[in-house]
């Protein structure tokens, strides 16, 4: 039996060892799957049990074997832990696997007690009203008392699970004092020296309170490390929908402004030329249905130009051929970089609308593409009679003025890249407009819609992505 002061020390340890242990848990992505997951098969369990009891085996083979790091055996605290995460088949499960190294050392009545407090910690899972009592648990059993005061007031409720649950571990506590009362020799447990002999003094008695409540520190603190990451997964998860939701926004935003400005080119050919009014509705239709059918965010430059292809001939329908002139200058190694769907279409539209249409002998837009430096550039020039780049990206402007598509490409460059991404205009006295995109190169870029690597530019702060 050791001194206070050492108990003290060790509980102090454990409390340590615990915290970090669960943390190094939690880094890993496995780890992570089975621990938050919502439903779980036997196989699962059976993960989870191995995941968690053989590192603190480690702990309890160390304890028996070198006889001087006490603080490594939480095999009570695992198992009512595996209980009440994983369910009785984890907790059961767990607590004979943790039990093992104790049993093989003569420590035989460990076994027993941790396969015990297993099954009714995972016992004490089934009948919990909501998931989110499990993770909420605090060993501040104060705060948990006036909270039950407080729900009870209007409804009064007899049981409570939190309540309930720190019962239970102060509960099987005691009974791994008593067996080691009676039988010493058969588990292992700190206990305050001389407490149930006579004339036990008030620091024996804090001591053992000490004691107790490491237990239900050690529960309640790895609870809350695992509750933190998975607080934190689902704030990821909203920005991940978030972010989905707001860039459909703005790709809906594109849509109604390409289609309004289509359809009104259509209506003025409709009575004096109705085959070129029904072979622009053919084209339209095209360009609708591989709208329609598309729902990546990311798309090859290739397919982008293709898009392009497609709504230029409707302007050159519009414009007529020898007034609208089309000049490619692409690098074949860009074509198959991934960009954001529908980006050129609204400078290309600019460009026409408000840089060539005011010309009476029309004009010609430039395409460009390239590779720099590990980032894609691409350019939009026309020849027209040039555009105010302050007056193009302010999003203010109203329907039917040149801010509404141009501001939807720096917003959506913006939200996508953050600061990765630059948009350049430049607009000459003399005449002609040119757009310049640089965009970083994405190995996957889809990926930027499932982790917070855009949070930043969504929300103005920094989120540290999980491991």
């Amino acid at each position: 039996m050791l001194e206070p002061r050492l108990i003290l020390v060790n509980l102090l340890i454990k409390l340590g060892v615990a915290a970090a242990l669960s943390s190094a848990l939690v880094r890993s992505k496995e780890f992570k799957s089975l621990i938050f997951r919502e439903h779980r098969d036997p196989r699962h369990k059976i993960y989870l049990a191995l995941w968690m009891a053989v590192p603190i085996a480690l702990g309890v083979w160390i304890r028996c074997s070198v006889k001087s790091f006490l603080a490594g055996d939480l095999s009570l605290e695992t198992a009512l832990l595996l209980g009440v995460i994983g369910g009785r088949l984890s907790g059961g499960l767990g607590g004979a696997l943790l039990s093992l190294p104790a049993v093989f050392y003569g420590e035989w009545a460990s076994l027993p007690l941790n396969v015990l407090a297993g099954i009714i910690a995972g016992q004490l899972r089934r009948v919990a009203p909501e998931q989110e009592d499990i993770w909420s648990f605090s060993p501040f059993i104060d705060l948990t008392l006036y909270r039950m005061i407080r729900r009870n007031l209007p409804r009064p409720r007899v049981f409570d699970w939190q309540v309930a649950f720190f019962a239970t571990i102060v509960g099987l506590r005691f009974l791994q004092t008593e067996v080691w009362r009676f039988w010493p020799r058969s588990i292992f447990s700190l206990e305050s020296p001389g407490l149930w002999a006579d004339g036990v003094t008030l620091n024996g008695y804090l001591v053992e309170a000490a004691i107790y409540l490491t237990v239900v520190m050690v529960v309640g603190t790895e609870l809350k490390i695992f509750n933190s990451v998975r607080i934190q997964i689902k704030l990821e998860e909203q920005e991940r929908l978030l972010l989905q939701a707001r860039m459909a926004a703005l790709q809906n935003q594109i849509n109604p402004h390409f289609l309004f400005n289509t359809l009104n080119s259509i209506s003025s050919l409709v009575r004096f030329d109705p085959d070129t009014a029904r072979e622009m509705i053919l084209k339209l239709a095209t360009i609708l249905r591989r709208l329609l059918n598309s729902t990546d965010s990311f798309v090859p430059l290739r397919e982008e130009l293709e898009f392009i292809d497609n709504y230029l001939d409707i302007e050159v329908v519009r414009f007529g051929r020898d007034k609208l002139k089309v000049v490619k200058d692409l690098d074949p190694a860009s074509l198959e970089v991934m960009v954001p769907s529908m980006l050129l279409q609204p400078l290309v539209e600019n460009c026409i609308k408000h840089g060539l249409s005011p010309k009476i002998e029309g004009g010609s837009i430039t395409l460009r593409s390239r590779l720099i430096k590990s980032r894609l550039v691409v350019e939009v020039e026309d020849d027209g009679v040039g555009m105010r780049a302050a007056h193009l990206l302010d999003p203010s402007d109203g329907p039917g003025s040149t801010g509404i598509g141009m501001a939807n490409v720096a917003e959506r460059l913006k939200v996508l890249y953050g600061d990765g991404a630059k948009m350049m205009i430049e607009s000459r006295e003399t005449g002609g407009t040119l757009i310049r995109l640089r965009l970083p190169i994405l190995p996957n870029p889809e990926e930027l819609m499932t982790t917070s690597a855009i949070a930043p530019a969504l929300f103005g702060k920094n989120l540290r992505k999980v491991e």
